[in-house]
Order: C-alpha cells, then sequence, then structure tokens
C-alpha cells in the first residue's frame, strides 16, 4: 500500500466560475474578496449562472485546491484528500480534474446528496465566494477510521485542513489532531474565511491547542482578532496572540502565516522555553496587472507551496517563498489551478 506523506481534509466542492458587474453583487448584498455559505436568498445564483457563456467548471474546495497543488510540487503519490461528494456527475468532474494532478482521493460517498457548488462570482479582479456545501456537509469522523483510510493516517507525516470544515465535522479536525500530537506529527490549519472566525469560533478554539502552523490572510486574521475583542488591528499582534495559544504537542513550536496579498508575508513563531517570539517578514515578488488572470483559490494555492515545503524538509523562510512562487502561478490561471506542463521551483 503506498504511504501518502500528506493527508488533506476539507469540503468538495465544484466550482461554477464566472464574470459578473458589481450590480450582480450587490444583488444578492456580496461583498468583494468574501467568502460565505448560501442562504436560502443565494440559491437562485446557481441556476442564473449555469447558462452563462464565460462559465469555467472547476475543482474546487479549499483544501482540495491545496491537495492538488501540493502533489503538482511533490513526487508521485504523495498526497491523499478526505472529504465528502455525491454519487454524481459533478463528483466525476472533481475525480477527473484531481486525475490529472495523480491527487489521491478518498471520497465518502453520500447517495442521496449531490455534490457541493461554490459558485464563484470574479468582479474585476475581486471574487465572491458563494457555497452550497451540498455532500460535504455530510462527511463523518467514521469514514476516517475504517480501517484502510486508518492505514494511511498512520502512515503519513503531515496534516493540512481547510478552516471550512470546521463547519461540518470538528470532531473530524479533533481525530486527526489527536494522532498528530500523540505521533509528533505537524499539523496545519487554515483559517479559510472571515466567517470561520466569526461564526464557528468555538468549533476553531476547540481545535486550535492541536494545530502547529495556523495559516491565514489579512483579512481573516483582523477577524479572529475582532471575535476574540483582543482591541488590536495589528498583524503581528494578533499572530503572537495565536501564536503563543496553549498546545497539545509542546514539541513543535506553534508558527503562525499571515499573508497580505502583496504584502509580506509576516511569520510568527512561539519559543515556550523562552517565552519569545521569532518574527519575520517575507517580501512577495509583483506580478503586473496584465499578468494577473485570475486570484480565485490564491491563498490555497500558497498554502500547498508552504506545506509541500515542509514536509520536502525546506526551512520556514524558503517553505513561505515556495508558497508565494505556487500563489504567483496559480493567479495567472483561471481558477484555482496549476500549469502544464510541469513548472518546478527555482530559486
Amino acid at each position: 500500500m503506498s504511504s501518502y506523506k500528506l493527508v488533506c481534509l476539507g469540503n468538495p466542492l465544484l466550482d461554477l466560475q464566472t464574470n459578473v458587474d458589481q450590480s450582480y453583487l450587490k444583488k444578492y448584498d456580496l461583498k468583494d474578496n468574501d467568502a460565505i455559505l448560501a442562504e436560502e436568498k443565494h440559491l437562485p445564483i446557481f441556476k442564473e449562472i449555469i447558462d452563462n457563456k464565460d462559465l469555467i467548471l472547476v475543482a474546487g474546495g479549499a483544501a482540495q485546491n491545496t491537495a492538488r497543488g501540493a502533489q503538482y510540487i511533490l513526487p508521485s503519490n504523495s498526497v491523499v484528500y478526505f472529504g465528502s461528494v455525491g454519487n454524481d456527475i459533478y463528483a466525476k468532474k472533481l475525480n477527473e480534474a484531481n486525475d490529472e494532478y495523480g491527487l489521491t482521493t478518498k471520497y465518502q460517498i453520500q447517495e442521496d446528496v449531490e455534490t457541493g457548488k461554490c459558485a464563484a462570482l470574479i468582479y474585476d479582479h475581486h471574487r465572491s465566494l458563494v457555497t452550497d456545501l451540498g455532500a460535504a456537509n455530510h462527511f463523518k469522523v467514521d469514514h476516517l477510521k475504517k480501517p484502510e483510510n486508518l492505514e494511511i493516517i498512520k502512515n503519513a507525516e503531515f496534516f493540512y485542513i481547510g478552516g471550512f470544515h470546521l463547519t461540518v465535522s470538528p470532531e473530524a479536525i479533533k481525530f486527526l489532531g489527536e494522532h498528530a500530537s500523540q505521533e509528533n506529527k505537524p499539523l496545519a490549519l487554515n483559517f479559510s474565511a472571515p466567517f470561520i472566525c466569526q461564526f464557528f469560533k468555538q468549533a476553531l478554539d476547540e481545535v486550535l491547542p492541536y494545530i502547529d502552523y495556523v495559516i491565514a490572510n489579512e483579512s481573516e486574521a483582523e477577524a479572529y482578532a475582532d471575535s476574540h475583542e483582543l482591541g488590536t488591528k495589528d498583524i503581528k499582534e494578533i499572530a503572537k496572540y495565536v501564536a503563543k495559544l496553549p498546545k497539545e504537542n509542546s514539541k513543535i513550536a506553534r508558527t503562525v502565516i499571515f499573508t497580505q496579498g502583496t504584502l509580506p508575508t509576516i511569520s510568527v513563531v512561539y519559543n515556550k522555553e523562552r517565552d519569545s517570539f521569532d518574527i519575520n517578514e517575507v517580501p512577495v515578488k509583483p506580478l503586473s496587472k496584465e499578468q494577473i488572470v485570475d486570484t480565485n483559490g490564491a491563498g490555497d494555492a500558497f498554502a500547498a507551496g508552504f506545506v509541500a515545503s515542509l514536509i520536502d524538509g525546506k526551512d520556514l523562510t524558503k517553505s513561505i517563498d515556495v508558497g508565494q512562487w505556487a500563489a504567483s502561478l496559480s493567479i495567472q490561471q483561471v481558477g484555482p489551478t496549476f500549469p502544464f506542463p510541469k513548472q518546478s521551483y527555482t530559486n
């Protein structure tokens, strides 16, 4: 049986990506560069955009994007992804996209619920994501406990979880967290969206003790600070607070990575013995506006490059640099994808 180095857990979705104007976003009270779960009032969007001439179907779901990206960078059969899908054409399309990258999926199949979908509404270089979780919302921790899946987990070296899964199965995240802590294996969590920090605060707080690497962008960091009443918008101060939170595995120092678009990526590592922080900034190499095709999934691509590099034995600064390279590569493509033939990081 293959030993996959990286196990990823998240909500598999088929992205329906299309260009809209600002009035369309206003019609549904949507914001630029935001991600929400669809309410009843948002459901017509999926029917309205299905016939758009520029509609592109892309295999999505934040952690699945990261899993594909990590597999793009790592050797064959390095990454396996867990999530829940329906028994339908949408799941077939997800598998086809993952096969192109060599990503192994171990889906839990729901016979009576459709695969989840995400409307990725693009306005200028901004994206507004509206998600109908569908089958993704029905993932159960029992799927991870099946003997064949448990074997994969036991043989893995590193775990990555999309924060969106906090809305589905915190139990599954804790299950992986407990294993990772006991076996001294690193576990990374991406905050994924501001609403996770705001509306799933309790679930987030309950899993953070198991997390060795926290990844977020600046708006997610600020949402965390607001929901925890930290009284600051200073990115470094927020990162220091998160880095110092209680932790199950004391053998791995918690590292917090906050990306800021074109501004430098901040990393903060907490050293418990010295009660001190190692703080670093890694500048982003700029792209011209003409080079930017689509920023949807840029954060997922960063996480892919970052985590793949840690697995590859690179140091923190180099891993952040590879993360930025992967994000740069992805935003020059349509959707959360990477170019073929494969490109390799060189620096």
